[in-house]
């Protein structure tokens, strides 16, 4: 019973909080993305009953695949690195590229460079920017080789 009643608040809050939206006739915005989006694809904008089966079942159904693979209506965040050789890379050189992104140069840095497919006539500015960065992208001394390429992203946008 109090199962049912969970359900049935968080429905009528996503319907209430979302109420003007719903009768713009905004469905994919208001229920986001996934494999609900993809089935009641320009069938919900005008049904708050719709939209809310639709979150239901994004939000019940495993999204990250669709939403790190850019699939199911989902756009790829722009800090994805899908880049395998990328990651492999940087953990087996982040001391190197630590000391390289310190100094602003460095042949690790100029590999690093070459995987994310930075032209030459870019790499100083790249450079300037990692460096001038270099706390906001090796935030402790145990970062994580995923945390230090999205901080590199984010650096370097």
């Amino acid at each position: 019973m109090k199962k049912i009643l969970v359900v049935a608040v968080v429905c009528t809050m996503v319907v209430l909080a979302a109420g003007s939206a719903f009768a713009a006739g905004q469905a994919h915005q208001n229920a986001g993305c996934g494999l609900g989006t993809m089935l009641f694809k320009n069938q919900a904008d005008d049904s708050a009953l719709l939209q809310s089966v639709q979150v239901t079942i994004n939000g019940t159904f495993f999204n990250t695949f669709a939403i790190t693979t850019g699939t199911s209506d989902c756009d790829k965040p722009r800090n994805f690195v899908s880049n395998e050789r990328l990651n492999e890379f940087v953990v087996a050189n982040m001391d190197n590229l630590a000391r390289d992104i310190a100094q602003g140069r460095g042949e690790t840095l100029d590999a690093f460079a070459d995987l994310q497919q930075v032209p030459a006539e870019k790499r100083p500015e790249f450079y300037s920017q990692l460096q001038s960065g270099f706390s906001r992208i090796f935030t402790s001394p145990n970062v994580q080789m995923a945390s230090v390429i999205d901080n590199i992203s984010i650096v370097t946008q």
